[in-house]
């Protein structure tokens, strides 16, 4: 487990795997080490739910942050192809945020909400002594539809191409260099590129777009550990799945797209880009037949998206994930945090 960020899994797999309370029936998807949301069956109904933590930060508006925060709820459920509908959230204020600050983020989510069709359904808010931005809650989505039409992150099959979204590292540069651009030795110009990332973190309509375009055997948005993550997550999960067939995902390097001001900040972080998390950016693997609807689809909506590989069979001891016939290992560790305690001076 490392010290910062999500557990990796081996450590899920030796403490959390096997400690999950009750056997119960009506769990038809419970934890899974790279798949981000849970599915209940309700009279035959499928329940996708979904919990994450709220982050609140005040330097990028309060506006911006609590849309930003509940983008990240609702992400996981998203993904799945099932539009979230339900919200149970729970404020642990830290005591100095004011009333009128809570209220301009508590409209704003309210407004997101309206706008997807969410409701909330319960929750608690309350001032306490010890908490500090950014943590500053939780929250569960849910969302409502037929098994059938579920997606999985571990779905992909061999004949599948592969897309992603965004790029490399958007979130992670957009909110390094809003928050602390003065410490960037980089041209303004470059700077404001990367400020303006920010506006691209947002996937929820993305994925509800790409899984109505379909058709789609597996998404998984790019988070911690950013694209290395992801592939392999996914990748792992494939053949986790698969009996019999081992698959292997081949990247172009050259196909991923990158970001205006992405690149720079990096380097001046000295953040390796691929493992950096990327919150908005998405990875699809799709039917070769449903390639150019999904990618219209995803451009009418002024969403940057790129064929960057496919998933092939693969022979047992051949790694995961390769980019340009290179293995591309799971990151042991987010650097963007790091980064973050540096210019934060921590």
């Amino acid at each position: 487990m490392s010290e910062l960020g999500k557990i990796d899994r081996s450590f899920f797999e030796r403490h959390v795997a096997t400690n999950l309370g009750a056997d119960r029936d009506d769990v038809a998807l419970g934890p899974t080490h790279g798949v981000d949301f849970g599915v209940l069956d309700i009279d035959g109904r499928a329940l996708v739910t979904a919990t994450d933590p709220v982050s609140i930060l005040p330097p990028l508006g309060l506006e911006r942050a609590a849309r930003f925060a509940i983008d990240l709820v609702l992400a996981d459920v998203a993904v799945s192809a099932v539009a979230p509908s339900h919200l149970s959230i729970c404020f642990t204020l830290p005591e100095a945020m004011t009333d009128d600050q809570f209220a301009t983020v508590w409209e704003t989510i309210h407004e997101e909400c309206v706008d997807l069709g969410v409701s909330v359904v319960t929750g608690h808010t309350a001032r306490y002594s010890d908490p500090s931005y950014p943590w500053v809650g939780a929250a569960t989505a849910m969302g409502v539809g037929d098994h059938e039409a579920i997606v999985r992150p571990d779905g992909a099959r061999s004949g599948d191409r592969l897309l992603l979204t965004t790029g490399p590292a958007v979130e992670s540069v957009g909110l390094l260099s809003t928050l602390y651009g003065d410490q960037l030795d980089l041209p303004d110009a470059v700077v404001a590129d990367a400020q303006d990332r920010l506006a691209e973190v947002h996937c929820v309509r993305d994925a509800l777009t790409v899984a109505a375009a379909g058709p789609v055997q597996a998404m998984h948005d790019v988070t911690e550990g950013g694209l290395a993550g992801a592939l392999n997550e996914m990748a792992e999960g494939a053949n986790r799945r698969t009996e019999g067939t081992a698959l292997q995902f081949e990247i172009d390097r050259a196909a991923v797209p990158m970001r205006p001001g992405v690149a720079e900040v990096c380097e001046a972080l000295e953040i390796d880009p691929w493992a950096a998390t990327s919150c908005g950016a998405l990875v699809i693997a799709v039917e070769p037949s449903g390639v150019d609807d999904v990618v219209e689809a995803l451009e009418a909506r002024n969403t940057v998206v790129a064929e960057i590989g496919s998933v092939r069979p693969a022979s047992s001891d051949e790694s995961r994930v390769v980019v340009d016939g290179d293995p591309l290992p799971h990151p042991s560790v987010d650097p963007s945090w790091a980064a973050y305690a540096a210019l934060a001076g921590e």
